[in-house]
């Protein structure tokens, strides 16, 4: 089946940078000072969020190649021998920089590199011995699989993935690890997302909708504004996407309404302005595919006004490939009203 474009917004990665921020101690300070990002940038990152599970705001892209070299040198055999929990932990942070190379390189090699740190990790953490070490490894585990299965296409990083993170959710609980359990289920959701567009499975999907659902009710906009925005956002793609599975008008609205959930906290907390009009554009590309479900001519007209809209007030906000989705909808929306 062919889903129709809808755009799912990334956390911040948090283990990345505290990766980078422990492990700059391994280079000169004038590699230090370089790992600061530019400030007298003006101009906004309309792309943040929106590229994939390592991003990182706090660090210039350009400290993660020198890390690698520091952190690889460090891993030798003796190392291991006397200090294995360093070991796995050094392991780790090499795994989450590699991960975040392969992500902007679109590196499958360097994807397999990371995960292989992982893995190498866990030889020496055990869920007995060290359970808070063991979950957050094989969190990035989960992490680093599920971005190799979303570059390939492909169900089997995405199932392991998903083993890797309700590993981690043996350890990590709502009650004692409220932070950590909700990250995992938002990242379960995005993984089940995937998973079910790759075998056209509903109950995939609907998989997916629940683990949101869980990570939305640790949630507030207080403490986690982009986090609940962004939850309720990629809980409306799945809705979207179940309900043209299902050819289902209801679960259509109901994800109409998610994404005008995601839209409200983006403004009400005043998040950055791209956001809110990605939510915007999933929101309309909802609209068009229910005003096809019901026949409504009503319905495609206001879709056809809201994409001339988007691309008329807000060029600056949208990548190309998503300004070229725009254009699309914006002709199917007319042809249905022609229709």
């Amino acid at each position: 089946m062919k889903y129709s474009n809808n755009y799912i917004l990334y956390p911040v990665n948090r283990v990345l940078e505290r990766a980078i921020a422990a492990s700059l101690g391994l280079l000169s300070e004038e590699f230090v000072e370089a790992a600061s990002p530019d400030s007298s940038v003006t101009v906004a990152d309309v792309f943040l969020h929106a590229r994939g599970n390592y991003e990182q705001r706090s660090f210039s892209s350009n400290i993660l190649e020198p890390l690698r070299e520091a952190l690889e040198a460090l891993l030798t055999d003796e190392y291991r021998e006397q200090e294995p929990s360093a070991w796995a932990e050094t392991q780790n942070r090499l795994g989450n920089i590699i991960a975040a190379l392969a992500q902007q390189q679109r590196d499958v090699e360097l994807y397999e590199k990371a995960i292989q740190c992982f893995n190498n990790a866990l030889e020496e953490l055990s869920q007995e011995k060290s359970p808070l070490e063991w979950a957050k490894t094989q969190y990035n585990l989960g992490t680093a699989n599920q971005a190799l299965g979303r570059l390939l296409d492909e169900t089997k990083p995405l199932k392991t993935a998903v083993d890797a993170y309700t590993n981690a959710l043996l350890v990590w609980s709502r009650e004692e690890s409220p932070e950590d359990w909700m990250t995992t289920m938002h990242q379960l959701g995005a993984t089940f997302h995937t998973y079910g567009k790759l075998l056209e499975g509903n109950r995939t999907f609907q998989k997916s909708v629940v683990a949101y659902k869980n990570a939305l009710a640790e949630l507030d906009a207080d403490n986690y504004a982009f986090e609940l925005a962004a939850t309720h956002n990629n809980r409306g793609a799945v809705l979207h996407h179940l309900g043209e599975s299902e050819e289902n008008p209801d679960r259509m609205e109901e994800a109409i309404r998610a994404y005008e959930t995601g839209l409200t906290v983006i403004m009400e907390q005043q998040l950055p302005f791209h956001l809110a009009v990605i939510c915007r554009v999933n929101k309309a590309t909802a609209q068009n595919v229910l005003a096809e479900l019901t026949n409504d001519a009503v319905l495609a007209e206001e879709v056809a006004d809201e994409f001339e809209l988007i691309i008329e007030c807000f060029p600056h906000a949208l990548q190309p490939l998503c300004l070229k989705h725009c254009e699309e909808q914006l002709k199917k929306a007319q042809s249905q009203v022609k229709a």
